[in-house]
């Protein structure tokens, strides 16, 4: 195996060789801000998911070295995030109760089967897979599951009881218990809640005004999560607001994980398969998107294919370790990049940390209020929320506006999974439905030129024994029955006619069930006395053509341009047309 074959597999080999102390330097700074951020995020995140906080920093180790030697990325900081948290949430709790040992297995199972299921993909070169939901199915998706953490955190933050896998049920459970708010989680709540978004609106702002340069200000403000989980869990210590009723953390276990394979219970596995492959597809198009952001200001590049290697394999690494389903994350990934990581061995870097944390240091978050971890979730995914999009997308294209807001349905009021089938549903249906009715243009000669244009829209010349018309999409199974449809309208309405060209220049595509009607368009102008012809046919379709038996029954014309169609066939109007304008007699 030649040394390009082992950098496509292993793409730490083509950064390692001009590895240096001044870029692992940059890469140890990044690191340890990340890891400051990543560690509330990874607790938090393991508690949005149902799973006791420790698995979170679990998924925060040997993920990201997995991703350190199979991912492209050098930007991209891997771990739990929000909405793939809320997935397996969603996926679990209606299965076994919440953090419970069987709750755990199964989570660490479907951790494994979105590891194989990337890797699948992967082997099948399916990396194209990122192009097939759509920018608003996905920004619908992501706002919808924003409101639904925020609604799930409101147990959290107010210290009551309630569960739903949905808005109405949320809002349901929550509602009756107003008058059973906890006073001191309510006040936590509001000190964290208060306290980040001060932060985020004005933080650097403060910073800046105190003297401390722009980037080392955006880089500090981003650590307000941890200065308020210090100064919550002190208060907890101090007052001992957790024999006050103040949910906490508890007892965090000391330790690495235990290294094992999850429990292969088949039944479950199938029960889970489908949520496995959402929280894949999810991900893997979550975390390419902001891989490619991040690449293309450094003028670098990602293979989606071995991205899902890279998240394939991290994902594995997560299940064998005791660990929760992860991808690349928006906020760590700005964060990692801004503090100047250079290369993905600053993921490994902030593991090591993390390491360390879990070996030495859990027993102090045995004091941290779970408010605290709400309200840094809370404030976390209202970044998230863009109504402003719904309007922008409906008002560009009614029909991915409307795959945007089924998506937000669905999610809000049915679940998760099935608001992103939906929204993906409906999105491949208008496709096909805008698709079943391409654009036909009738076109004419604009005067003193050899171009032509839509009659509609411009003033031109036609011919009277010439139709020219555009299709401006590929012919394929859906609108083969419409291009037929529409010509034969056409050709009723010009009794003149003597010949059909098809300008082919928005035409990417002829298939089967097209070529059969190309054929019977054919048969049914000879018939009518109008012959067909072609002009400027782009290669692959005339490849396609050439190797059909078309030209066998063809006795038209295939022309390189238009206009040389149009000469050769109406030579007198259209040499009037082009002289119309270069005539002094017409000025």
């Amino acid at each position: 195996m030649n040394r390009h074959h082992l950098t496509r597999i292993f793409p730490f080999l083509e950064w390692a060789k001009t590895y240096n102390r001044q870029t692992a330097s940059q890469d140890g700074i990044a690191a340890f801000i990340v890891t400051l951020m990543l560690i509330p995020q990874s607790l938090a995140y393991a508690m949005l998911a149902g799973l006791p906080p420790v698995v979170g920093l679990y998924a925060s180790i040997l993920p990201l070295v997995a991703y350190t030697l199979f991912g492209t990325s050098r930007a991209l900081a891997v771990g739990p995030v929000a909405v793939i948290s809320l997935m397996t949430a969603t996926a679990l709790s209606p299965l076994f109760v919440a953090g419970s040992v069987e709750y755990v297995q199964a989570a660490l199972l479907l951790t494994f089967l979105s590891g194989v299921i990337l890797m699948i993909l992967a082997l099948l070169r399916f990396g194209f897979l990122v192009n097939f939901i759509s920018h608003p199915v996905v920004s619908g998706f992501v706002t919808a599951s924003a409101i639904l953490i925020i609604l799930g955190q409101t147990r959290h933050l107010l210290g009551i009881e309630a569960h739903g896998h949905n808005a109405l049920a949320l809002l349901q459970s929550v509602m009756p218990q107003v008058t059973n708010i906890h006073p001191l989680t309510l006040a936590l709540s509001t000190f964290s809640v208060g306290f980040l978004l001060l932060a985020r609106y004005y933080g650097q702002r403060t910073l800046q005004a105190l003297g401390l340069p722009q980037k080392h200000a955006e880089l500090l403000n981003k650590l307000a999560p941890v200065v308020a989980l210090v100064a919550c869990t002190s208060a907890v210590m101090v007052w001992q607001l957790d024999t006050r009723g103040v949910a906490v953390v508890g007892e965090v276990p000391i330790g690495l994980p235990d290294f094992h394979w999850p429990t292969l219970d088949w039944a479950l596995m199938r029960q889970l398969f489908p949520i496995a492959l959402l929280i894949s597809i999810v991900g893997f198009v979550e975390s390419v998107s902001v891989a490619q952001t991040f690449a293309a200001r450094r003028r670098q590049r990602i293979d989606p294919n071995q991205e899902l290697v890279g998240l394939g394999t991290a994902n594995l690494a997560s299940a064998f370790s005791g660990g929760m389903p992860v991808t690349g994350g928006f906020s760590r990934s700005v964060v990692n990049f801004d503090a100047g990581a250079q290369t993905p061995l600053a993921g490994t870097f902030s593991a090591i940390a993390i390491a360390l944390t879990v070996l030495f240091f859990t027993p102090l978050f045995a004091y941290l209020p779970q408010a605290v971890l709400a309200a840094t979730i809370t404030v976390a995914v209202l970044g998230l929320i863009d109504f402003s999009a719904v309007k922008r997308t409906w008002r560009y294209s009614r029909q991915d506006g409307a795959a945007m807001i089924m998506t937000m349905l669905g999610v809000l009021l049915i679940d998760v999974e099935v608001g992103i089938v939906l929204g993906v549903a409906l999105s491949l249906l208008l496709f096909l439905w805008r698709t079943s009715q391409p654009h036909i243009a009738v076109l004419g000669q604009l005067p003193g030129t050899q171009h032509f244009r839509n009659i509609e829209r411009f003033n031109v010349i036609e011919s009277p024994t010439v139709l020219s018309i555009r299709v401006d999409e590929s012919l394929y199974f859906p609108n083969a029955r419409y291009l037929e449809d529409r010509i034969a309208a056409l050709i009723e309405q010009r009794p003149q006619m003597q010949h059909l060209v098809l300008l082919c220049t928005g035409i990417n595509l002829i298939d089967a069930s097209a070529l059969e009607s190309l054929e019977a368009i054919m048969e049914r102008l000879h018939t009518a006395g109008i012959q067909l012809h072609l002009s400027e046919v782009k290669g692959p379709v005339m490849d396609q053509l050439q190797r059909s038996t078309f030209f066998q029954h063809f006795n038209g014309q295939v022309f390189t341009s238009h206009f040389d169609a149009l000469r050769a066939l109406d030579n007198t109007t259209t040499e009037q047309a082009y002289l119309a304008q270069h005539d002094p007699k017409t000025h």
